[in-house]
């Protein structure tokens, strides 16, 4: 009997797939692959041919090579600011927002009192949209009606958080990272609760404190946590959009590369080769950004 089975698994092999299973698997793996080249790869090489041209949306389509980033880099007073204020996005977000959600990551990771009804308040803002954000900052940070300045007392004399550009952009970063903090405290918490119980009490029996063994234990084994965290944090800084937008559209001090290019592509003026120019180099900033995080944290992968 035993024989006989065996001569049986011999004789079928591998099962080989039908011209059904075929199809099957081009319709599932295909539609895929055609929305990401349609929604994705499209609009993005488009985006940087159309960055070498002179072109309206409406009339001809005229080529003029890199004229459109030479007028970008030394003639379009906007651009400078925006990539200031960018790039002060992925600071504050890295540098404030990002560890503050990992240290109540670590806190609730602990089983304090009400863990639960914490993780729901902190969590609560990630589900609003930043526009939505935005809304709730004016209704903070207004200089006449603003809760701000009315537990301030400075109804004399009112501070205009959003109307001054020294301080607006401050503010809006603040309210960025209320929502920040909670995106960046769930995913840190999930892998907080992954890490082995059998780590840290091997580090206490070695002598380590606790500060100890978070960063020379449980932190090096979030390493996968930190690759999402990172590539996120830079994402969300670079794309910030509609919270400026919902304010002041993004001037007097809120100036940032995806309102640039909003405002020539869509615009009055409709300067759709121009924008382009702008999209490309928000491109390039990302792409620098992510892939020399991601290198660098792959190589620390390997050498641990």
């Amino acid at each position: 009997m035993p024989l006989t089975t065996a001569r049986r698994a011999k004789r079928r092999g591998p099962r080989r797939f039908t011209s059904r299973d075929l199809a099957v698997i081009g319709v599932l793996l295909g539609i895929p692959v055609l929305l990401d080249l349609a929604l994705i790869w499209g609009p993005t090489l488009a985006s940087i041919g159309l960055s070498f041209t002179n072109w309206d949306g409406i009339g001809d389509i005229h080529w003029v090579g890199i004229d459109n980033y030479k007028t970008l880099f030394t003639d379009y007073p906007p651009f400078w600011p925006a990539v200031r204020n960018n790039l002060l996005w992925v600071a504050f977000l890295g540098l404030v927002a990002t560890p503050f959600g990992l240290l109540l990551a670590v806190l609730l990771d602990k089983g304090v009192r009400f863990s639960r009804f914490y993780q729901s308040t902190l969590y609560m803002p990630v589900v609003l949209s930043l526009a939505i954000v935005g809304f709730i900052a004016q209704l903070v940070f207004s200089r006449d009606q603003g809760a701000l300045n009315a537990i301030l007392d400075n109804r004399h004399d009112p501070v205009d958080w959003l109307g001054d550009p020294d301080l607006n952009i401050w503010m809006v970063l603040l309210a960025a990272a209320w929502r920040h903090t909670g995106y960046v405290m769930i995913l840190y918490l999930a892998g907080l609760k992954s890490v082995d119980p059998s780590l840290k009490e091997a580090a206490a029996i070695d002598g380590a404190s606790e500060t100890q063994t978070f960063f020379r234990v449980v932190l090096p084994t979030l390493r996968p946590v930190n690759i999402i965290v990172g590539v996120i944090t830079v994402i969300e800084a670079l794309r910030a959009f509609d919270i400026v937008y919902a304010i002041n559209h993004g001037r007097n001090g809120l100036e940032l590369l995806s309102v640039l290019v909003t405002d020539n592509i869509i615009g009055e003026a409709s300067r759709i080769g121009f924008g382009s120019a702008i999209a490309v180099v928000l491109l390039t900033v990302s792409l620098g950004f992510i892939v020399t995080y991601l290198v660098q944290e792959l190589r620390g992968g390997k050498k641990g």
